[in-house]
């Protein structure tokens, strides 16, 4: 563990890599305010008087119950000229309900206007979360995620199951891509921190189940947490939830409703492997418990914009699973959530 001060400084200097004179725009709320100023801090002294601090709450209301829905909250069209006129961005936030489809998706058109752009997304982030899976070793998950890529990217079949029930088999579109996400963010990418997946979308998964023993995303990550005690146990056919079962009926019903928003968000897209070996536990915080040794997958969007998948929607569920096992056409490289290949 190390200090959310080095987080600060790893994110700024190891990740986004900051030079004098760039312009960089921070969006942030009162949760993470803290954070954002440590953040905020350590460009000030690579590239002082260059730094805007935007707060959410200038946008509009976002109350603080975790059940509040806040899609009145749009994403305003003066943060798109923003955008366009910084060489990097932060996106450190509260999840809020509604606020997937009501801000952030338009927040990503916006990051897209601008081609030299550096964007960091940290929505949910934590002082834990800093001084955890801000502060491991980046090049020893950059080397573990290439050799994941090299095995990944020409990938048929990749085959995941868990000994809590977890057994499918999924097919990949050989001309859709993998895209490495380790913690070195390039002109005209963004990415999540803390870091550390391999990811792709799905082509095609015919049947299987998935028990949901991790965390979810969206909302769903702050407001129920940890999912060991309730798993979420979903049947798949045809690449979609056949059926659904859990202990917490709350959850259930919740996570129904979202898988509903469009047609494709019933859909798995997102399939990613997590490569963040410096994570020794999960923490019940979805934005780093996704890059955490495994597999997780997503429900609804699989990022067309990065992968060159052929259908979209405006939902997106992550689901982690605990403890994998990966077999990928043929090659064993996961046993119970630990790797067996060489980097």
């Amino acid at each position: 563990m190390g200090s959310v001060e080095f987080g600060a400084r790893q994110a700024v200097q190891n990740c986004m890599k900051i030079q004098p004179n760039e312009r960089v725009l921070i969006i942030t709320d009162h949760a993470t305010y803290e954070i954002a100023q440590l953040v905020k801090h350590e460009i000030e002294v690579i590239s002082p008087g260059n730094v805007i601090i935007l707060w959410m709450e200038d946008f509009g209301p976002r109350p603080d119950a975790p059940d509040a829905v806040v899609q009145s909250l749009k994403f305003p069209a003066m943060l798109t000229q923003e955008f366009q006129k910084a060489d990097v961005s932060f996106y450190m936030a509260a999840g809020k309900k509604g606020e997937l489809q009501s801000f952030r998706i338009p927040m990503f058109h916006a990051i897209h206007t601008n081609p030299r752009l550096r964007h960091a997304h940290m929505p949910n982030i934590t002082v834990q979360l800093m001084e955890t899976g801000m502060s491991v070793d980046y090049a020893a998950v950059q080397r573990l995620s290439a050799a994941v890529y090299e095995i990944c990217h020409r990938a048929k079949k990749i085959h995941v199951s868990t000994a809590a029930g977890t057994d499918f088999t999924a097919y990949f579109n050989p001309e859709w891509r993998w895209i490495i996400s380790d913690g070195n963010i390039k002109p005209g990418e963004w990415s999540n921190l803390p870091d550390g997946e391999v990811f792709t979308c799905v082509g095609h998964i015919p049947e299987g189940t998935l028990v949901v023993d991790g965390i979810l995303g969206d909302f769903f990550s702050e407001k129920y947490g940890l999912l060991k005690e309730n798993p979420l146990i979903v049947q798949i056919k045809n690449s979609r939830i056949s059926n659904l079962d859990c202990k917490r009926k709350d959850l259930l019903q919740e996570f129904q409703e979202r898988t509903e928003l469009d047609e494709h968000a019933n859909r798995i897209g997102e399939f990613a492997i997590g490569t963040n070996i410096g994570l020794t536990e999960f923490v019940g915080n979805l934005l780093q418990d996704e890059k955490f040794p495994g597999v997780h997958v997503a429900f609804g969007h699989g990022y067309p914009e990065k992968t060159g998948s052929n259908w979209y929607s405006d939902g997106h569920i992550d689901a982690v699973l605990a403890k994998t096992n990966i077999v990928i056409d043929g090659q064993e490289i996961m046993r119970d959530g630990h790797f067996l290949i060489q980097f």
